[in-house]
């Protein structure tokens, strides 16, 4: 018996890595410019970056992710070709967050049995969402690992690098008294906060196949509305109204009041107008199931808000025209006070960044 034969039999099936290698190529070459080098399929990949020499102090940003347990909603339905989408809003938009402008990506798949369709579906949502960002997904690794995840199981992760101008990084160092903070649409769920979600289905016995007039439509179908991208919008309001952002927050894990006080500085303060907006049905829906109040969830779900941008007064309306004319929903929420008050009832410290300090305040617009 051959050795690839008795790889087979243990579970590993290297001719299917290799078709569904043959159905992403396509996906993947479709990100790469002239700065992408050696071609698709080498054991790394290779970015020119000779262009970043004029750059006077070039700084390359970082960020790595995962989509979480939303990957069980796209396995119960079998439907694969959107997680991807989740998988570079995750990363790429933390990138963004800095000013930098992203670079490339890389991916990883680990699974219990290579499926080649399954896999290039991933892949493909990797890949157009990372042709939607300015992205070159330059590799990648799908791993089978039989006997440690079920065959139908699966979990993605990825990597991307970004450049930036040592004098343009945007963060809490140039956020001042009397900024105003503007609050991006999300998409809905994104991919934060779906254990919860998970929770509260099963107590429900609501299936991801059931159809649900609360939810509106096909359970897995609606929860799996894939993640907004903001990077492309970003950095074209970056250009257009230079000097106008002075920091950005990505709301991920953690939710709304966590992640904007994270990029405020220390001894800052912040009262987001919950009245300036309306969470979208899906956030409702799950609300009422659980039988809570939508307050509750707000360190857990982005209720609708994707991202925040703080900005200097004078240039918000230009800010908010911009972001509009790319599609993104935006608007006011509050502003930014330096000085001593009661911070009682406010998130502070979280990830252990020393910065600002936020509260949500009134209650949701209906």
């Amino acid at each position: 018996m051959s050795s690839s034969a008795t790889y087979r039999e243990a579970g590993v099936d290297t001719a299917a890595g290799d078709l569904a290698v043959e159905l992403m190529k396509s996906a993947v070459s479709a990100t790469h410019g002239p700065q992408v080098q050696g071609g698709f399929g080498g054991f790394a990949g290779l970015f020119d970056v000779s262009y970043l020499t004029s750059y006077r102090k070039p700084l390359l940003a970082t960020s790595t992710d995962g989509v979480g347990t939303k990957v069980a909603i796209a396995q119960a339905i079998d439907k694969h070709d959107t997680i991807g989408q989740d998988l570079v809003g995750m990363v790429v938009d933390d990138i963004v967050v800095v000013g930098a402008k992203p670079l490339f990506m890389t991916d990883y798949i680990a699974c219990g049995k290579v499926v080649p369709e399954r896999i290039a579906d991933i892949v493909r949502g990797i890949a157009e969402a990372c042709s939607a960002t300015g992205t070159a997904l330059v590799g990648g690794e799908t791993a089978e690992h039989p006997g440690l995840i079920a065959a139908d199981d699966y979990d993605v992760a990825g990597a991307a690098t970004g450049a930036v101008e040592a004098d343009a990084v945007l963060g809490a160092h140039l956020v001042k008294d009397g900024d105003v903070v503007i609050a991006f649409a999300s998409s809905g769920l994104h991919s934060n906060g779906f254990s919860l979600v998970r929770h509260i289905l099963a107590q429900q016995k609501i299936g991801f196949t059931d159809t649900s007039a609360e939810l509106g439509g096909v359970v897995g179908e609606v929860l799996l509305e894939p993640t907004r991208l903001y990077t492309a919008a970003v950095l074209d309001v970056l250009d257009a109204v230079p000097g106008a952002i002075h920091s950005l927050s990505h709301v991920t894990g953690g939710g709304i009041a966590a992640n904007l006080a994270r990029v405020l500085p220390a001894g800052s303060w912040a009262e987001v107008d919950r009245s300036t907006w309306s969470p979208a049905p899906v956030f409702r829906a799950l609300s009422d199931m659980a039988g809570t109040e939508l307050e509750s969830s707000e360190g857990t779900w982005n209720l609708g808000i994707g991202f925040f941008a703080v900005v200097d007064a004078a240039s918000a309306a230009s800010v908010i025209s911009h972001l509009h004319a790319a599609d993104i929903a935006s608007w006011q929420v509050g502003e930014v006070h330096v000085g001593a008050r009661d911070l009682s009832g406010f998130e502070q410290g979280a990830k252990g960044v020393d910065g600002g300090a936020v509260r949500l305040v009134g209650r949701y617009a209906n």
